[in-house]
């Protein structure tokens, strides 16, 4: 492979955000890209429309996922210069109700296989910055609802919240190592089965909004962006008015029942 490719890991790419990115990703001259997701027909047919990609099929659930991604970016590439946590996904449901099954299955695909991910492609991304010369990056897609939870939302929530903490002292840990980690929190966004019909308009973005701050998030260098922008002042409004947001939420705003994004 030439060593003159940027080569771009997106999972969840076979609809949604992951998709929007792996577009946005393709118009760079000289990307090479990887597409993980589970399901591996609608994976050939965007690497098909986009001119050839990397294909890897897999649930990240599953034991040894990561290694086996791992295994086939060195065997394929040898080096990765973006890697981007997108896959996920919410079911919606009050702890009462649902226990912690549900908040086990969200930490499990939303928190837990991006860790073990990144913890199996860190020393070949470490490798690739001292080596490159150019930027190597890792965005984390988490969500909004990592700063500010709503009922029945708790558990993607959480497992959202633990993400965006780790992915803060990951960026300090590896910024020494020639890795920058960035993040990126959209709101609601119109994805496949995301009935954005019955959410105001203003507040719904489109996957391309998402994927181009996954860009500036990764190689343009940026700490993290909100996808509508002024969702960050929920956040703010979380730290310095918190009983207002609390019962701003109360009612439970709208969140999907399911929504996967891999």
């Amino acid at each position: 492979m030439n060593g003159r490719s940027f080569v771009a890991l997106i999972t969840g790419a076979s609809s949604g955000i992951g998709e929007a990115t792996a577009r946005r990703i393709a118009r760079e001259p000289d990307a090479s890209l990887v597409l993980v997701a589970r399901r591996e027909d609608r994976l050939r047919a965007l690497a098909e429309e986009l001119g050839g990609a990397t294909v890897i099929a897999e649930d990240l659930v599953d034991t040894g996922a990561a290694e086996r991604i791992r295994d086939a970016i060195e065997r394929d590439y040898g080096q990765l210069h973006l890697l981007v946590n997108n896959a996920g996904a919410a079911w919606r449901g009050s702890f009462y109700d649902t226990g912690w099954d549900n908040v086990e299955r969200h930490m499990k695909l939303n928190f837990e296989a991006v860790v073990r991910l990144t913890e199996a492609l860190l020393p070949l991304m470490r490798r690739t910055a001292e080596e490159s010369g150019r930027r190597v990056s890792i965005v984390n897609v988490a969500s909004t609802a990592g700063r500010v939870s709503r009922p029945v939302s708790g558990a993607y929530s959480a497992s959202k919240f633990a993400l965006a903490g780790w992915t803060d002292a990951l960026h300090g840990e590896e910024k020494p190592h020639g890795v920058h980690v960035g993040m990126v929190l959209p709101g609601f966004i119109r994805t496949e089965g995301f009935p954005a019909a019955e959410i105001p308009r203003w507040m719904v973005s489109k996957p391309e909004v998402v994927a181009e701050a996954i860009f500036d998030a990764g190689p343009g260098g940026k700490a993290e962006r909100y996808v509508p922008r002024p969702y960050w002042l929920a956040a703010a409004a979380r730290i310095f008015a918190p009983a207002l947001v609390r019962r701003a939420t109360a009612g439970g705003a709208f969140t999907p029942k399911t929504g996967a994004s891999n």
